[in-house]
């Protein structure tokens, strides 16, 4: 874990770096050509700017050590500033839309040469960013590399328009693409958004299937049925899962046998944090979910 940290943490300095020195060039560019479409490019990437930088902090928090007062330490930063991130997108995507209504109103002159030249060398940057920060499996690290391939996307349009510009003289192709910008800008913020509040309410994870689950823990020899199951998210890659074991077992020597069992086929779904409470007798207030009944019952308590 602390490995991989390290990883996403040297990655995300380095496409700090980078994203901030082309975001001057693309936004002094966007001034000087009078495109839209490279400024809005330019709003894009200052988000990106923005999004690593929380999404760096959120990495460092995150490996501080849990203390008394806060017994799962900063985990769950990483899922905020995914969460901030999609709303900073979707800010940036409204002003964008507004602005791009506003310039198809009142069309300004736009010079499409040196519009391509600057989007070119956005283009090249968002690469070399989504390059370092793509296959990560962190909810944070992926919420900023969706950042940086909505911009690439961008960039590619941009460099079209600038084409289309320069060939007929036409500027309301800029105003029109950067309203297309937007509204893909939106999109990607709307799935990060969509996760982050998953993993914040504590749903069940969407790459676990909680039916499968309780079935293979009851399937363990001994173990008569399972409930009280709670399976949620504390961050983007750590699973949690808390339950009721009912089992006739006497045997403390089997009981930890059974335990280590669960625990094992558990890591199966990717949940390596559980908790099991191993009970001899029904609770009062529950009922117990057999292997082969569905278990949906046990999942609401």
């Amino acid at each position: 874990m602390a490995h991989m940290h390290r990883d996403n943490g040297k990655s995300l300095k380095l496409a700090l770096i980078i994203t901030t020195v082309f975001f001057l060039v693309e936004l002094a560019g966007g001034f000087i050509s009078g495109s839209l479409a490279l400024i809005s490019d330019a709003g894009h990437m200052f988000s990106d700017v923005l999004a690593l930088l929380l999404s760096l902090g959120a990495l460092t928090l995150a490996t501080q050590l849990p203390t008394k007062d806060r017994t799962y330490g900063f985990l769950r930063a990483e899922i905020f500033a995914a969460l901030i991130n999609a709303l900073l997108l979707i800010a940036v995507s409204t002003g964008i839309l507004w602005e791009a209504y506003l310039r198809v109103q009142n069309p300004a002159p736009v010079q499409g040469l040196l519009m391509g030249v600057v989007a070119v060398s956005g283009l090249v940057a968002n690469i070399a960013v989504a390059f370092l920060l793509h296959g990560s499996h962190n909810l944070n690290v992926r919420s900023a590399f969706l950042h940086v391939v909505g911009d690439a996307i961008s960039s590619v349009a941009v460099i079209a328009a600038a084409i289309w510009i320069s060939l007929t003289g036409q500027t309301l192709a800029d105003p029109i693409l950067s309203g297309i910008i937007a509204v893909m800008i939106m999109f990607s913020a709307a799935r990060i958004l969509h996760e982050t509040l998953l993993i914040l309410l504590q749903f069940t994870p969407r790459s676990v299937d909680f039916d499968v689950v309780v079935a293979d823990m009851a399937s363990v020899a001994g173990v008569s049925g399972v409930h009280h199951v709670h399976i949620w998210s504390l961050s983007s890659d750590i699973n949690i899962l808390d339950a009721h074991v009912y089992s006739c077992e006497r045997d403390a020597g089997k009981i930890e046998g059974m335990k280590r069992e669960i625990k094992k086929r558990l890591e199966n779904y990717h949940i390596r944090h559980s908790t099991l409470e191993f009970e001899c007798e029904e609770c009062s207030d529950c009922e117990i979910v057999e292997p082969v009944h569905n278990s949906l019952e046990g999942h609401d308590d």
